[in-house]
């Protein structure tokens, strides 16, 4: 019989994040998304002069641009995409920004396969589910190519 060797520990950027919504109730985390979607970081002029294509995560019900930015080891996420109209979606990246950005590629290769499941237990908003998953698929496969490259593979 073949063990499974244990999974890597989260990184505590993660843990804490994935701590605190497994905590809230439906009513208190529909509260925190909503106080969340104000916090996403402005798209910055350099990127957004970029052809958008190669950025966009087409699986989203909503238009959602992602962009790496890697410098000195550490990558950085932005994400272009309305709070307003879509208010869930950049409440999600701004968490998950919180965790991951201004760290190492492996922290967000250390996204847990069930992070999207976790975060939006309990609010109802399973249609969701697949692009926010979409989103984190993108912002691995960033972070594997950051990885890999001793340059940017972006920006």
């Amino acid at each position: 019989m073949t063990e499974i060797p244990p999974a890597a520990p989260l990184p505590p950027s993660l843990e804490r994040v994935l701590r605190t919504f497994r905590q809230l109730g439906r009513e208190d985390k529909m509260q925190a998304l909503v106080s969340w979607s104000k916090r996403l970081e402005p798209l910055p002029p350099k990127l957004a002069a970029l052809d958008r294509a190669q950025f966009t995560v087409p699986e989203c019900q909503t238009r959602v641009d992602l962009f790496p930015d890697f410098k000195d080891g550490k990558l950085h996420f932005y994400a272009d995409v309305d709070p307003r109209t879509s208010p869930t979606i950049a409440a999600f990246l701004a968490l998950t920004f919180s965790a991951v950005n201004d760290q190492p590629p492996s922290v967000t290769l250390a996204i847990p396969a069930d992070f999207v499941r976790i975060m939006m237990e309990n609010i109802g908003l399973g249609s969701r589910e697949v692009g926010l998953s979409a989103m984190v698929a993108r912002m691995k496969n960033h972070a594997r190519q950051a990885a890999a490259s001793t340059s940017p593979p972006t920006a």
